[in-house]
């Protein structure tokens, strides 16, 4: 296992071509993460790699640099056009975010080096003539790049130089394994590969002798949340469901939150009854659904099988309506957002037979000191009294009926959108006609007087602070580069809202009961 590299070490010392120090410097990176720090150095210089690195830890950077280097220095020696490099990744959507990465490392340098995604849901054929420009880079899940070998629309046998298999666990947890073996078999012998995992499991070590040819092993020590300067983390104790419910609303509607939201839910029938709530006050809201056809590649972990792997964007903050069921449930969960320098908020709402596994999360991140990383909040409920009344309103309007409803509206419109049921549905029209043509599904009724909050409900210490017209006002856009270089956020508007709102405050070092 290799040692920690130098992570003081700048990118300008690292030997990257000037172009891509130019495209770091856009991207705001003023210092190589600890992935980065230990991977580059030693994937420049053509060693195998075996690293350890969660999502948002810098990774793509740390194969991504070195490979567009590769790329680079491969030009120079004016050889044929052809695809040196492969990315392997699990999903359509994490493709989708290492080809946007790349093509940015490589702006400065974009009519040397072409990136090709192969992952959208396009038909192989449409996909061809892309390939047949031989593109350097080339990003795909295995199955469609293991088509596409198979459609002898890509070869890789006398021209692949590097090899990447991004999220490696998860390669294998979505069913990948057989397809990365018969890939195997279309490369030529000798290659650098490049093997990135947030866990080390038995799989993944088995893939490791498959794939790796006497690699380094890197294991970077990595904080497992942001520090505090970059990600505050609250604890709200509810007394009662109607209670998260209330306060939901408030953050929300009175806007002391702004920003793209996550919210985590521990049932998936929980998870569509908030979406059905939130859209009685008129807040545009999707729920994550692993059960769908779309996503039934993906594992039924509920904690991985749809965000695990998925970079969200420009996330603000994090909401976990129910406490996450373990220490790693909510790491994973709030890791979601404070992301590349920006700042992000995470608050657990809890139920007092919540508040044992929120005692646990909290002891188990605690500081040196024993000090909660989690700040206790308990919101004065007077200040918001006069919402309770829309909540419950919005509540009786979300029956079971209706969320039963509104999973299948769900399930059938991902029927008809279903590329793999298009044959099936040209072959049986009348199944199409009677699914098109059956009865429409109601979710919920929603009332219009719920979607805007009048003034004389807002709280009085907000009024100078609730942005209830959100569509009139514009905040002042900064670049994201110069905002980030400020080690600030690039989301509009003021970055602590919450400070605003009355609350009674503790710092208890290991707080067992709900403050009174």
């Amino acid at each position: 296992m290799a040692a920690a590299g130098n992570a003081a070490a700048g990118f300008e010392h690292m030997g990257l071509d000037p172009r891509l120090l130019r495209a770091v410097a856009e991207l705001g990176w003023a210092t190589p993460t600890a992935i980065q720090a230990e991977a580059i150095p030693l994937a420049l210089e053509g060693r195998d790699l075996l690293a350890r690195a969660r999502t948002g830890s810098g990774k793509t950077g740390a194969y991504g640099l070195p490979l567009l280097q590769h790329l680079l220095r491969a030009k120079e020696v004016a050889q044929a056009q052809a695809v040196r490099a492969l990315v392997l990744v699990p999903s359509k959507e994490l493709g989708q975010q290492v080809t946007r990465s790349l093509r940015e490392l490589a702006a400065f340098c974009a009519r040397a080096l072409r990136v090709a995604d192969l992952c959208a849901h396009a038909d192989l054929a449409a996909q061809r003539p892309v390939l047949m420009e031989k593109p350097d880079v080339v990003v795909g899940t295995p199955g469609r790049v293991l088509a596409h070998l198979g459609a002898r629309n890509l070869s890789l046998r006398h021209s692949l130089e590097l090899l990447v298999l991004d999220e490696a666990d998860l390669l294998l947890s979505f069913g990948f394994g057989e397809d990365i073996k018969a890939l195997l078999c279309h490369l030529p012998r000798i290659y650098q590969a490049l093997l990135v995992s947030a866990t080390f499991s038995p799989e993944v070590e088995a893939l490791r002798e498959l794939v790796l040819h006497n690699p380094v092993t890197l294991c970077p020590p990595e904080p497992r949340l942001p520090d505090a300067s970059r990600l505050r983390q609250f604890g709200v104790r509810c007394e009662t469901e109607e209670e998260k419910f209330l306060l939901l609303c408030a953050l929300l509607k009175l806007r002391l939150l702004r920003g793209r939201a996550l919210l985590f839910v521990s049932t998936l029938a929980r998870c569509y009854r908030l979406k059905l709530f939130l859209e009685q006050f008129g807040v545009p809201a999707c729920a994550l659904n692993s059960q769908l056809p779309a996503r039934s590649r993906k594992g039924k972990d509920p904690e991985y099988s749809v965000a695990r792997g998925i970079d969200f964007q420009n996330v603000a903050a994090v909401i976990n309506f129910d406490v996450p069921p373990s220490v790693e449930s909510y790491i994973h969960r709030v890791g979601r957002t404070a992301r590349a320098d920006n700042p992000g908020t995470a608050l657990t709402f809890a139920l007092p037979e919540e508040q044992d596994a929120l005692a646990r999360i909290e002891d188990a991140l605690a500081g040196e000191n024993g000090e909660s990383m989690l700040q206790p909040y308990k919101f004065s409920m007077e200040e918001i009294e006069g919402l309770r009344y829309r909540c419950r309103d919005a509540m009786r309007s979300v029956t079971k009926q209706a969320v039963k409803e509104a999973r299948l509206r769900e399930i059938k419109d991902e029927l008809l959108n279903s590329e793999k049921l298009k044959v099936y549905f040209e072959d049986n029209p009348r199944d199409l006609h009677v699914l098109r043509h059956d009865k429409p599904l109601h979710p919920a009724i929603v009332k219009p007087h719920l979607r805007n909050v009048p003034e004389y409900l807002v709280p009085p210490s907000l009024r100078g602070v609730a942005d209830l017209n959100p569509k009139k006002r514009k905040w002042p856009r900064q670049p994201r580069s110069a905002a980030k270089r400020r080690g600030g956020s690039t989301s509009r508007g003021p970055s602590n809202p919450l400070q605003n709102f009355k609350f009674a405050r503790h710092r208890p070092k290991r707080p067992t009961a709900p403050p009174s």
